[in-house]
């Protein structure tokens, strides 16, 4: 089995030579990009996928190739769950805690970027109340499904750059919206959360990381103007390299199945190796220091804590 991964590797280098028969894997977003792939790459060795989406409909038809790809006993299951709405994430939830079958991971794939100021059902500002909030929820609550040697996949981004969370203010009641600051804040938010995750659960062999899967053109950019392209892309899009779907998905099953738990727990990964942490503006790559402090997450935890009205606590 090949070992040395990079910005390149596909899901099924990542993945070649891997058995995942009778592994159990929960992807969050399978109706589209990373996780119809992730989904596929996982269910081909075996694993039997259960892929969580908004639009069942949707997912249905998208993953049509991923049970035509099921090898080895593989399959895929499909859940109906809407991040924007804490009453779609806790009937999901306890649906799945009901049924009493365990996972041997969650890769919290689902997200929305950089989209016009709004409100999920429950009153959040739109991007930090999903790609945060819902998935706070929905994997808190999976915790006793976990087993042992279990790992929790969160993605995030290069994007968290843009900004560190704001505790204070996380719905922009008192900021003006910008749509990469408010993007940012989520993404630094799902590492901040991976960081607690993995600090509560590591005593019971159960480890947490964020990965940034690179720049892709997927459905996740349909809110991107050419003023928001020309922010995060100065020189143009034709001076940036985009990864393929596969590239862009190698880093979740690499820190899903395949990076060594010791190696990866508690920290951010990105072209299938960890990230070094970078205070350097100008850099793309590696990890901003407040992504990781300990006590920003513990202080984000309590803060979700008290705006989802639900505590969390593994003893």
């Amino acid at each position: 089995m090949a070992s040395n991964f990079g910005a390149e590797s596909t899901t099924d280098d990542v993945l070649d030579g891997v058995n995942l028969k009778g592994k159990r894997i929960l992807v969050t977003g399978a109706s589209a990009g990373l996780g119809i792939e992730t989904a596929r790459a996982l269910a081909a060795r075996g694993a039997l996928v259960v892929g969580a989406a908004r639009d069942l409909d949707k997912a249905k038809r998208a993953t049509e190739g991923v049970r035509a790809a099921a090898a080895n006993g593989g399959g895929l299951e499909l859940v109906q769950l809407d991040l924007a709405s804490l009453a779609s994430v806790r009937k999901c939830a306890d649906a799945l805690v009901a049924a009493g079958k365990p996972f041997d991971a969650i890769i919290a794939n689902a997200g929305v970027m950089a989209c016009p100021k709004g409100k999920t059902s429950d009153g959040f500002e739109t991007q930090f109340g999903t790609n945060h909030l819902g998935h706070f929820v929905f994997v808190n609550k999976l915790v006793p499904l976990l087993k042992p040697g279990a790992r929790i996949i969160n993605l995030s981004s290069a994007g968290h750059r843009f900004a560190d969370v704001d505790l204070d203010d996380p719905n922009f009641e008192r900021t003006e919206y910008h749509p990469f600051v408010s993007y940012g804040r989520s993404k630094t938010a799902n590492i901040l959360f991976s960081v607690g995750l993995d600090r509560r659960l590591k005593s019971r062999d159960i480890r947490s990381a964020a990965v940034h899967p690179g720049g892709i053109q997927t459905e996740l950019g349909r809110h991107l103007t050419p003023e928001l392209i020309a922010m995060i892309m100065p020189a143009g899009p034709a001076s940036f390299k985009f990864k393929t779907i596969p590239q862009g998905s190698a880093t979740s099953v690499w820190s899903a199945v395949v990076a060594p738990a010791s190696a990866m727990g508690g920290q951010y990964c990105e072209d299938c190796h960890v990230a070094e942490v970078t205070n350097d503006p100008a850099s793309r790559q590696g990890v901003r220091s407040y992504a990781l402090d300990p006590a920003r997450a513990d202080a984000l935890w309590a803060k979700s804590e008290q705006m989802v009205g639900e505590r969390f606590s593994f003893g």
